[in-house]
């Protein structure tokens, strides 16, 4: 157990550390990230969306590839809402093409609120966590444009923090390339689910809440139930997550192709 505050100062050198997960959510710029190379660690991998945009955002299962293995050394795993929209925003995508989209996420309240009425750089942030449906904003949206290319400007999105400790889902809306019907989308997500993206999207089989999705190791689990088609090209779908600990499995997937 170290306790250090400038990260340069860590014996990762004397350790023979060799991938630092950054994940105090403090040093997401290249050149405060850098301070664990200076240190002696040989790769560090961000647990949340990088600050400098040439940093690489990698969503396990969608764009493990989309970095230089020999030259970045520093790469993020983008964020637990992220890992949930790009799996179906990836099948989307691929099997019907997207021509735009919004999505917001109905997520559980984090440590960056309020427990009580306080003061906030982000006003609504400021207001009572459990006590409160939370409007906020979210990067989660930009990030998916990042780690799915062909998104980029297509794509929008909000949050709604909400009063459950972990536990949260995902609702996104776009307008598909060619005409589709509920069980069309159903169809893919299950055949990505046992395919391209097994272990991390899954699909529900009953509905499901908040609480049944709490101790999930999928980044996305995709529930048909709530699949809607309006005029064979306008669609919704939902995907739950567990913000916290579906999160850490994709952080410890990348973290092993790192």
């Amino acid at each position: 157990l170290l306790q250090e505050k400038d990260p340069v100062n860590l014996p990762w050198s004397e350790k023979g550390i060799d991938v630092v997960i950054e994940s105090t959510g403090h040093f997401l710029t290249r050149e405060l990230a850098s301070k664990h190379l200076q240190a002696g660690a040989k790769k560090v991998l961000l647990s949340a969306p990088a600050k400098d945009k040439d940093i690489p955002q990698i969503v396990y299962g969608v764009n493990n590839d989309a970095y230089d293995k020999a030259n970045d050394l520093i790469i993020s795993a983008a964020s637990c809402t992220t890992n949930s929209l790009a799996p179906v925003a990836y099948v989307l995508e691929k099997e019907f093409g997207i021509v735009h989209a919004l999505m917001s996420t109905v997520h559980g309240y984090t440590a960056d609120q309020r427990i009580v009425d306080a003061p906030h750089g982000k006003f609504t942030r400021g207001r009572t966590a459990a006590a409160n449906i939370v409007p906020t904003t979210t990067g989660a949206a930009t990030a998916t444009t990042k780690v799915i290319p062909s998104l980029d400007r297509k794509m929008d999105g909000m949050a709604f923090r909400v009063p459950v400790p972990t536990g949260s889902v995902t609702d996104f809306t776009a307008v598909l390339k060619v005409d589709v019907e509920p069980a069309d989308i159903e169809q893919k997500m299950r055949e990505y689910a046992n395919g391209k993206l097994k272990d991390i999207l899954d699909v529900a089989n009953d509905p499901i809440v908040s609480s049944d999705i709490v101790g999930e190791t999928h980044a996305s689990v995709f529930d048909p139930s709530w699949t809607k088609v309006i005029d064979h090209r306008l669609v919704k779908v939902v995907t739950f997550y567990d913000n916290e600990w579906g999160y850490t499995n994709q952080l410890v997937r990348v973290a092993k192709i790192f």
